[in-house]
């Protein structure tokens, strides 16, 4: 196994270097253009680090996914969850994260890299409810750079293309996956049948 162990190597095979649109687009703050793509994207997925390692949380929310303050601060909302608090609690330690947006439809993704903290204030939060309930806490992301990605990758995965959607029950279901992880003790059937009751109780 050929193991590239300098940076030395790894730029020799990616020579020449990146073009100027690659490097050209990079932003300490949103501009008019980057702001429209936050606005439009429903989902993104946070990356954050801590002592015991490296986590990536889907975060979604049609009714506005994140929240811009000004040109370098992002307010998103932590709505209801498994209350694992893997994010967080690595936030808390190292306040570094990343977000991917992703925009149904297009092909262009948007990245942005800075750092969190988390928020509790009380007016803050009742501002972010939906249907009356509002999150425990939000994330408040300064943007440190910011830039969006082509659309090679969407592309190459066909990920909005009809065709290339799986079919759900092809896959195995969450209660499936808990019974063979749990030698029956959690999930199976039931959580299942539950689950869609369940979690549109406690969707906000």
């Amino acid at each position: 196994m050929a193991i590239i162990d300098t940076l030395e190597a790894l730029e020799a095979i990616y020579s020449p270097t990146p073009a100027a649109a690659s490097t050209a687009k990079v932003s300490d703050r949103l501009t008019s253009d980057y702001r429209r793509l936050v606005e439009a994207s429903p989902f993104l997925a946070l990356a954050t680090v801590g002592p015991e390692g490296l986590d990536c949380s889907p975060r979604g929310d049609a009714h506005g996914l994140v929240t811009i303050a000004d040109d370098r601060t992002l307010i998103l909302p932590d709505r209801r969850g498994n209350n694992r608090i893997d994010s967080l609690r690595n936030i808390v330690r190292d306040p570094r994260v990343a977000l991917l947006f992703l925009i149904p439809g297009s092909g262009t993704t948007f990245r942005v890299n800075g750092r969190a903290v988390i928020s509790a204030d009380a007016d803050l939060l009742a501002g972010l409810a939906v249907d009356g309930k509002a999150p425990r806490t939000a994330l408040i992301v300064t943007i440190e750079e910011c830039y969006f990605q082509c659309a090679r990758a969407v592309m190459r995965a066909g990920l909005w293309n009809a065709e290339a959607r799986v079919d759900a029950k092809s896959l195995p279901s969450a209660g499936a996956m808990l019974a063979a992880i749990t030698a029956g003790e959690v999930g199976g059937p039931a959580y299942d049948e539950t689950w869609p009751a369940r979690a549109a109780a406690s969707m906000w």
